[in-house]
């Protein structure tokens, strides 16, 4: 290989060899994939573990034993390629040879004489799921945590042979669903799930996983063990691809482009060589890593794995106090998400309260019948499900917040109301319990003022639906001390959310961002642009949702609100829509119906001008209002740096990995140095070389 690629900083990914005797005393040859860490940082592949991998398989063949096994270290089989070098490649000549060493040696396994197999003993990712993609038989622990190909998500492809291998093993349906459609939605195969597509050819229970999987693929070489394989049907292939781009294009308007090249990798499977699939496959590869658009996911996917983990501005956790009680203000909806949150993840008890019996007995009913939900899923156990109904209890009294280490408040989002709730809390709590605020949009300083301690009140946003959404953006008030703030965030790491510190300012960051966003394409309605075209003006930043579904799911009430808030803070960037006002009075779900169409008493509703955008018109003016804003909040200081901004739109507005959020978007489009006159990033952090 040559030393045009190399990374100096590579976690070396060793394939240690070793020989074990088998019951029938042959050999069997057994390489160990290890990095000498544990399972929190898990084994991938660099140059440097590439090489040893190749010299561990030219080893083992030489010695012809039995089989070839190849497994990883404990709970991680391997998550693919080592990411972090891929912003070290300048040359596209780098990017190709990166592709084709990686098939020079995961091709050994294919070739070889010797009977080879792959003991998925852990988490399997990428580059690590096809190097067993590359072994003629797989087995796969019960206990892996999961398996994908997610490489189209970060603006990449499966690069090491699994655009051909994959559909050729399970068939191209199977195939697109696991190379395209579960990267782009975040999902990943469960063991069992692995073993149903064909994946794996047995499933074993963690416990004596290497022990059956040895003697499993002894059977198979002695031929007491029959392997089966699904015949594949390659007269649907085209129709399965036709349908797939008809789903991408679609949802995403041809937008990513790591989408588009798999589904040209995988028509090309269906009846070309091996050799000229992996040769499209290295082709491919070089032609994205040198694209913008994998260096603004690869700059994202960096934020989500690092940043998120390591928050900006979070203070010393040894700060933090102990939460072994919490209070919820509110029984309603969030509220009580947010108890069934804190008594699965704390496991600590957790009180709510409310104005009457009847909405606290509604409330804790929700979170009693989302237990049973998760007991009938199987997805908790029954022992589990009784110790958290245990935790749960609700009081029309706050003096049940008597001994309470924490108390949140989720009630309606009005400043009065919720002063008053701190008023009352104040007298019943402890003077170190810390005072959480759900607002999404009010000042978190004057919810404090007048309070006695207002150092212990703090923001925790959440984002609903709270299971799902990681985003808790923390808010630090004028008086928050550092060791309200380090509970918050301990509290937020526990709760198994990504949190970021957020300074007090007006709705913070998503809500201000999708505020400024939606403000614009609304007042495009008002002002006439038909609401088609004012929905379809941001299809090619290829969002996840378009604008009317985004209102639809935030709600038209909560979104008049917010829009309200900051147009009292800022009222020459943010106005408030009367028609919107007057979708919220009809109570309607937005301007759009359930199927995305026009809604015919909504549009009855409208009172409209005369001055229609078009969709181009309306697209640069959203993307320069977003510019503009972001420019704003970062001289406020609202966060630290431009990464903040894109990990809370990517985990909190769902905004795409292909685009890396939206700074890099802004900066690659030339929009931020056209609106504000400068980058958000430096040139090379998320886009090209």
């Amino acid at each position: 290989m040559s030393t045009t690629i190399s990374n100096p900083n590579e976690v070396v990914t060793k394939a240690l060899l070793r020989f074990v005797t088998l019951p029938s005393r042959d050999r069997a040859a057994v390489i160990t994939l290890d990095n000498g860490f544990d399972h929190t940082k898990p084994n991938s592949f660099g140059p440097g573990g590439l090489a040893s991998l190749d010299a561990a398989i030219d080893e083992a063949i030489a010695a012809a034993p039995k089989f070839i096994a190849v497994t990883g270290k404990p709970y991680i089989f391997c998550v693919g390629a080592d990411i972090t070098a891929m912003p070290l490649l300048t040359e596209r000549e780098q990017a190709l040879e990166l592709g084709r060493y990686g098939h020079k040696v995961f091709r050994k396994l294919k070739d070889s004489t010797v009977p080879t197999f792959a003991f998925i003993n852990g988490a399997a990712m990428g580059g690590g799921l096809e190097v067993a993609l590359h072994c003629h038989y797989r087995t796969v622990s019960a206990g892996a945590a999961a398996l994908a190909l997610p490489e189209v998500a970060i603006g990449l492809v499966p690069g090491w042979g699994g655009t051909q291998l994959l559909p050729n093993l399970i068939g191209i349906a199977p195939a697109a669903q696991v190379i395209i459609q579960n990267p782009l939605t975040q999902k990943t195969l469960k063991p069992a799930q692995a073993r149903e597509l064909g994946i794996a050819d047995e499933i074993f229970e963690p416990a004596d996983y290497l022990e059956r999987s040895l003697a499993w693929a002894e059977g198979v070489v002695d031929g007491t063990v029959t392997v089966t394989r699904p015949e594949i049907d390659r007269d649907m292939w085209d129709g399965v691809l036709f349908f797939a781009k008809h789903q991408l294009d679609e949802r995403l308007h041809g937008a990513v482009n790591s989408a588009n090249k798999a589904l040209e990798l995988l028509a090309l499977a269906r009846s070309a060589p091996f050799e000229e699939g992996t040769a499209a496959e290295d082709e491919a590869l070089a032609d994205l890593l040198m694209g913008d658009q994998s260096r603004a996911s690869l700059y994202g996917f960096d934020l989500v794995q690092r940043r998120a983990k390591r928050p900006a501005g979070a203070p010393d956790k040894g700060l933090a106090r102990d939460v072994n009680k919490v209070g919820i203000v509110g029984a309603g909806l969030m509220a009580s998400q947010l108890a069934l949150l804190f008594v699965r993840r704390l496991e600590v008890p957790v009180v709510l309260t409310d104005l009457d019996q009847a909405r606290v007995d509604k409330g804790v009913g929700y979170v009693l019948a989302e237990i049973d939900k998760l007991v009938s899923k199987k997805r908790l156990d029954p022992g589990k499900a009784a110790k958290y109904r245990g935790l749960v209890s609700g009081s029309a009294d706050k003096a049940a917040f008597a001994d309470a280490d924490l108390v949140l408040e989720a009630v309606f989002e009005d400043l009065g109301v919720k002063k008053q709730v701190w008023a009352e809390v104040e007298k019943i709590v402890r003077d170190d319990c810390v005072l959480a605020t759900n607002t999404s949009s009010l000042s978190v300083s004057e919810q404090a003022a007048g309070l006695a301690h207002p150092e212990r009140v703090v923001g925790l946003h959440f984002f609903n639906p709270v299971a799902m959404m990681p985003l808790l953006e923390i808010v630090r008030a004028e008086q928050t001390d550092d060791a309200t703030l380090a509970t918050a965030f301990a509290v937020g790491k526990a709760l198994k959310k990504s949190s970021v510190l957020v300074a007090d300012r007006p709705a913070f960051v998503v809500n201000r961002l999708l505020t400024r966003f939606l403000g614009v394409v609304t007042a495009a309605v008002d002002n006439g642009t038909p609401i088609e075209v004012a929905d379809s003006a941001l299809d090619p930043l290829g969002l996840p949702m378009r604008p009317m579904a985004l209102l639809g799911m935030v709600g038209p009430a909560v979104a008049h609100h917010v829009a309200g808030t900051l147009h009292a803070a800022f009222p020459d960037r943010f106005g408030v829509s009367a028609n919107l006002g007057r979708v919220v009075a009809a109570g309607k779900r937005g301007f759009t119906d359930a199927e995305g169409n026009p809604d015919p008493e909504v549009l009855a509703l409208l009172e409209v001008g005369s001055s229609p955008s078009t969709a181009e018109e309306l697209r640069d003016e959203a993307t320069a209002a977003l510019a503009r804003e972001i420019r704003l909040m970062l001289d406020e200081g609202v966060v630290a740096d431009p990464r903040d901004i894109d990990l809370c739109m990517i985990l909190g507005a769902g905004w795409p990995l292909h685009l890396g959020g939206v700074t890099p978007y802004l900066d690659r489009e030339g929009i931020s140095e056209k609106v504000t006159g400068a980058r958000f990033l430096p040139p090379g952090v998320a886009n090209a070389p």
